[in-house]
Parts: structure tokens; sequence; C-alpha cells
């Protein structure tokens, strides 16, 4: 072998092992199974934690759902938003009516005991929302682990979370910002199936829309008395109304027959339909005919374990917090 061609291969071998040694010192993101040897009982701890917890407040489930959301949404899906603190991420407006902190805390206490200083909160919230799909009569999936938590959480982080009144545009925007989809957009939100929202998120649509003294044209109006009734004008805002009427508490596709019907009741959820973007997507999960078929259950858990690699962190990034609300 010539010299010159010896000194090329040579240079060759050493950029793939620093390569090798770079993707080992960064890690090389989740895998399912991560866990396999190192603590092996992960997945039932949680998903008995999860069942426990549910029993006892049953809006821990759509609550764990939203709160894997909004943490990935925010700096990444590290646990950030359990951490506790005066300005901490869990403190803003979006997320201070999550329920479902305590079952985190209850597997992390039993994980700690297994398996001390091993498993991250990162994982253990990707756990617990599949788990709480599960419990509502949702589909599994295999999730993917190996994330470290994070390291800050601050409220004013939170900023960018898809919000209650975002057209689509920007929901588009957001998700997109996120490496996610209009089909993932579309999917994700359907978790709303098992979600409630407080009559302040929505109760402008039902009398003063837009300043016109007059409701959202959005709304079917025969559901509109059923909305006043639960959110009557300067009623108490924090009542909570379930996101898909008639099956609040199972997840299915009812809640894309609510929005083509004229029954979504956020205004964002409401626009996946009247907007030609999202429109096709709820059609194709009702399975209208002459459109290609997509079945909710499958593509829901191929879009969560997407959702769930955003803004990883592996390898020697971040932590294993000993306690989930607050850095070690």
């Amino acid at each position: 072998m010539k010299v010159s061609t010896l000194m090329n291969t040579m240079n060759i071998l050493l950029v793939l092992l620093l390569a090798t040694l770079a993707t080992l010192a960064l890690g090389q993101g989740t895998r399912v199974g991560f866990y396999r040897t190192t603590c092996p009982r992960v997945e039932s701890i949680v998903q008995s934690a999860v069942q426990s917890g549910v029993r006892s407040n049953p809006r821990a489930a759509p609550g764990l759902l939203r709160m894997f959301f909004h943490d990935c949404f925010v700096n990444g899906c590290d646990g950030s938003i359990l951490i506790n603190g005066p300005s901490a991420e869990n403190t803003a407006i979006p997320n201070v009516p999550i329920r479902g902190f305590e079952v985190i805390d209850a597997a992390k206490t039993q994980l700690e005991a297994a398996c001390p200083g091993v498993v991250s909160c990162a994982d253990i919230l990707a756990l617990a929302a599949r788990d709480s799909v599960v419990l509502s009569g949702g589909p599994r999936w295999e999730v993917p682990t190996g994330r470290r938590d994070g390291l800050v959480s601050q409220a004013s982080d939170t900023a960018n979370l898809p919000a209650f009144n975002d057209p689509i545009s920007v929901q588009i925007r957001k998700f997109s910002d996120k490496g996610l989809n209009t089909q993932d957009l579309v999917t994700l939100v359907g978790g709303h199936t098992i979600g409630t929202a407080g009559c302040v998120t929505f109760s402008y649509r039902l009398y003063n829309f837009n300043n016109t003294n007059q409701p959202d044209p959005d709304i079917n109006p025969s559901f509109l008395p059923q909305l006043r009734a639960l959110c009557p004008n300067g009623g108490d805002g924090t009542v909570r109304v379930g996101l898909d009427t008639g099956s609040v508490n199972r997840f299915d596709t009812s809640y894309f027959s609510n929005l083509r019907n004229g029954r979504g009741v956020l205004e964002s959820d409401s626009k996946l339909w009247s907007d030609p973007r999202t429109q096709g997507f709820v059609q194709r999960f009702l399975g209208i005919r002459g459109l290609l078929g997509l079945r909710f259950d499958v593509e829901f858990g191929r879009s969560m374990v997407k959702m769930g690699n955003i803004g990883l962190k592996t390898g020697s990034q971040g932590e294993i917090r000993r306690v989930c609300t607050a850095i070690n």
C-alpha cells in the first residue's frame, strides 16, 4: 500500500474514532429497553404508580399527558416542568391547572428504592404519559428511554407553548419549530379527547367573540346552550369542561367527530376543522370516504415517540435527579 493511501486510511479511521467518542460522550439518543439491565422493573413501577394515582384523582390521567407535552415543548423533554421554585415552569399560567405531579413523585420514590440514581424524572414522565393514555382506553406504544434531567426551569420559557386561541398558522409554526409536522399537530392535539379546560379559556367564544357581542360562528348553535350553562357569562372561570363532549374520559376518535359537528370547545381546537390545512387530517382520522384513512391509535403513538425526542439530553448531559422537584 502506498504511504499516501495508508495515511488517508489512518486519517479516515481517526475521524471515525473521534466521531464515535463524541457520540458516546453526548449520548446516542433514546432507545426502547434502555433500563433493561440497570432497572428492569422501571415500567411496572411507573405503571403501578399511575394506576394508583388515577384511581385517587381521575384528572391525573389527562394531566400527565399534558404535563409531558408541556415539558417537551419547553427546553426539550427533560423533566424541567417537575422542578419546584418561585419562578419555575410549573408556576406559569398554562401549567398551573395541570394535575398528576404527585404521581411522578410517587414513582420516583419507588424507583430510587429499587434502582438508586438510575432512572431520570424525564423518562418517568414519558412512561407515565403513555400509561395514562392506556388507562383511558387508548393505545399502548413502546416508549424509548434514556433521557437525562435538565438543570433549568423558568416560567418565562413557557411563553411559546401552544395556546387556546392560536390560529392554525401559529399552531403549525410552533409545532414545526419542534420538528413536528401538521399531521403530528392534529394527532397530538387529539389527546384532548381526555382533556378538560377552564371556562376562562373559551367563554369569550360564547358571548362576545371578537367584540361582536355574538358567539363564535364555528360553534354549533345547538351546542351553545350547553356551554353557556356550564360557563355563565361572568361566572367562575376555573370550572372545568370536557374537551370531548360525551366521551371526556375515554381515549377515542369522538373528539374529531365533535370538531366536525361544530362542538369543539377551544378556539384552537375548532380551527382544526375550519382550516383546510388541518381539516384533511381530521377527516382521515374519521375515515371519510374517498380519503386515505389514518388510525388515530397508531399515529398517536408514533407522534408521541417523535415528540419525546425533542431537545434530548443524554449521555453526560444534564443529570439524574434524586428527587424530581429539585436539581441535585
